[in-house]
């Protein structure tokens, strides 16, 4: 089994709400009235990914369960989250992850928590852009593989995000369907023209997606009832047209989609976090490990 590499710089760290400590302590919810069992947690590593593209490299998180690697005998489950920052903090997906493999609702998994900084450059990397998606398939991927016991199966790794992250996750999926088998998108941001464009022709992957023949992905996406206001001042489709508009593109081309409309859901990681862990089991239960 690939070891954590030992030549990076590597800060255990416990980042829940904002605040650095040495363990992570938020408990997430696995579902309505279950109890959360006793766990063990994993650890997150601090590290910057090296680069051709981007020569200063990227920074990045990786999160591996309790007991690994032994925990991963034929490799783990891999998850790719963009703006990692925050499904470090305010999304807490490694507490998520815990409570999820801790109850064997999901598999042993490792997750990446990739840091997409803030605008301008995290739209240039999560607005359908060829540049960043190469990176993630040609550079990131086989890094990730080389240094950790996660499996090469596409169909047990999601690729995730919210808001432009969400629409960077089916982007990626889309360009590279050979790495990445499962969306997990919520609130994406699929009135996006391409290559960051502001302009129109506004929902360009909806459009790719409804031109190219159908490809092995499975999505999980969900999008808040409230997110109904246009963006750029209500000159582009709402978060919610888009998302419901991409659903029923990618149903009549015969994908597996899970969409759901989130009562009084809004664009925050408040709504998404609490969906987050339904997402994770949906496409990747334990059951089919």
């Amino acid at each position: 089994m690939a070891a954590q590499p030992a030549y990076l710089t590597k800060r255990m760290i416990g980042l829940a709400n904002g605040v650095v400590g040495l363990t992570l302590a938020v408990t997430s919810p696995l579902a309505s009235g279950a109890q959360t069992p006793t766990r063990s947690t994993g650890n997150t590593t601090e590290l910057t990914i090296p680069s051709r593209t981007y020569p200063q490299g990227r920074h990045a998180w990786v999160y591996t369960p309790a007991g690994y690697p032994t925990a991963c005998d034929g490799g783990c489950n891999l998850i790719v989250a963009f703006d990692g920052a925050m499904y470090l903090g305010a999304m807490t997906l490694p507490e998520i992850l815990d409570s999820l493999i801790a109850a064997k609702r999901t598999p042993p998994t490792v997750a990446l928590l990739f840091d997409n900084g803030a605008p301008p450059g995290r739209i240039s990397d999560l607005a359908n852009s060829r540049r960043f998606a190469a990176f993630v398939a040609d550079e990131m991927m086989p890094w990730v593989r080389e240094h950790y016991a996660v499996t090469h199966a596409p169909d047990r790794t999601i690729i995730t995000g919210s808001s432009a992250g969400g629409l960077g996750a089916a982007y990626v999926a889309m360009r590279y369907p050979a790495l990445f088998g499962n969306v997990l998108s919520q609130s994406g941001a699929f009135w996006r023209g391409n290559e960051a464009s502001n302009g129109a022709p506004y929902e360009w992957l909806t459009q790719q997606f409804a031109a190219s023949p159908t490809l092995p992905v499975k999505f999980f996406l969900d999008v808040g009832a409230r997110e109904t206001v246009g963006a750029l001042g209500g000159v582009a489709p709402s978060l919610l047209d888009a998302n419901r508009r991409l659903a029923s593109v990618l149903r009549g081309k015969g994908y597996a989609v899970d969409y759901f409309e989130v009562p009084n859901g809004e664009h925050s990681p408040g709504t998404w976090r609490v969906r987050l862990p339904a997402g994770i089991v949906a496409l990747a239960p334990a059951a089919t490990r």
